[in-house]
């Protein structure tokens, strides 16, 4: 079950470290396997989040999901992204970019440093909103109950979400702002970037909100339809073709998966970034990461991992949470990437082991695991 669902991830790593010795040596390996279980460790959250989604899909769109839809993750989110903010800071064609990556490495060490602010302060903005509209929302089965009930109650106020990250995101440019001008206003200018790069990073949520909504909705309708059809065919005998309307659900589904699956592809490469300024040493460790937590989410999904540990999803977000915190004290703050990563690790051992507690208390008292909530007791 492992080499099956993990035989990719193991290919790619070999490969790719080889290449990494091949290109720099051994320090090049260091580099690349640094990189690769900081991706692993940043997105343990995604792939928790992913395999939600995942496991309403059948196995051929799981596979779909680890080869088409990881040639996004990695060569779209990993390789592409950083070219991408190099080219805009240095308003530069994505070709010159590339070259001066590779080419004058100090420059382009300079770029990504003057960028950090407004990178920090999308994808910081970005997570937020997914954490917000997480811990808003009313939900059976709660972990921290004395904290999410009454959030939950507070989540029946509209744009509530939205009132609350755009708060935090003047609070942050302001006191960006006034850290700049104690230190002579040098870049006081950046505070005006802070809050224009974080209302980037809301509007991009809205949009992708939106866009997941209609895959949603859309597969709402595939699966009533198809639900429909099955009956009209038990009645009359006939056979349905529920195979192409599966096939039209997982497609919309897997389109939705891919969408939230890019959200989540901020940190780690935002994190790659305070480990090195080598750009194929990046798209090296990252790939290798992004094999490794795509595999985690087919394996999650087919142990039924999330079913049986039902606070997993979330520990997962509180991590997000907690990561978009992070992002915005590093606009003004350096935090070390090692605190980053374990700051979601430890949460989601938190939320497993406050699962087993759930499921051994279920367990002895007879029930069947569709109670009311429980709460970790803490």
């Amino acid at each position: 079950m492992v080499l099956k669902t993990f035989g990719w991830s193991f290919a790619i790593t070999a490969l790719g470290l080889a290449a990494a010795v091949f290109y720099g040596g051994w320090t090049a390996f260091g580099i690349v396997a640094i990189l690769a279980v900081l991706e692993i460790s940043l997105s343990f959250d995604n792939a928790v989040v992913n395999a939600g989604i995942l496991k309403k899909m059948n196995a051929y769109w799981q596979k779909i999901f680890l080869t088409v839809g990881v040639l996004i993750a990695v060569f779209g989110m990993r390789l592409v992204f950083p070219v991408v903010i190099v080219a805009i800071s240095a308003k530069i064609g994505p070709i010159d970019a590339v070259d001066l990556a590779m080419t004058d490495k100090d420059r382009y060490q300079q770029l990504v440093t003057d960028a950090h602010p407004s990178i920090a302060a999308f994808g910081g903005m970005f997570l937020l909103m997914i954490f917000l509209d997480f811990i808003f929302e009313d939900r059976d089965i709660k972990w921290l109950a004395w904290l999410e009930r009454p959030l939950a109650k507070l989540g029946k106020i509209d744009m509530l979400s939205a009132c609350i990250a755009l708060i935090v995101l003047v609070i942050t440019s302001m006191t960006f702002a006034t850290q700049a001008h104690q230190h002579g206003g040098v870049h006081a200018d950046k505070a005006q970037t802070v809050l224009i790069s974080g209302i980037l990073g809301l509007i991009t949520y809205m949009v992708v909100g939106g866009l997941s909504g209609y895959f949603e909705n859309r597969l709402e309708e595939e699966e009533e339809a198809e639900h429909e059809a099955e009956e009209a065919a038990k009645k009359s005998g006939s056979p349905v073709s529920a195979v192409v309307m599966a096939g039209k659900a997982a497609f919309f589904m897997f389109l939705y998966l891919e969408v939230l699956d890019a959200s989540f592809s901020f940190d780690g490469v935002i994190g790659a970034f305070a480990i090195t300024n080598d750009i194929v040493l990046m798209a090296l460790g990252l790939g290798i990461g992004a094999m490794y937590v795509r595999s985690l989410t087919v394996y999650l999904v087919r142990q039924g991992t999330l079913d049986d540990y039902v606070y997993l999803e979330h520990g997962a977000h509180y991590a997000i949470g907690a990561l978009a915190v992070i992002l915005l004290v590093t606009i003004q703050y350096e935090i070390n990437e090692v605190i980053t990563g374990l700051v979601g690790v430890v949460l989601i051992a938190w939320s497993f082991w406050s699962s087993v507690r759930r499921n051994k208390r279920l367990a002895a008292e007879g029930g069947d695991g569709e109670t009311a909530e429980v709460s970790a007791g803490v």
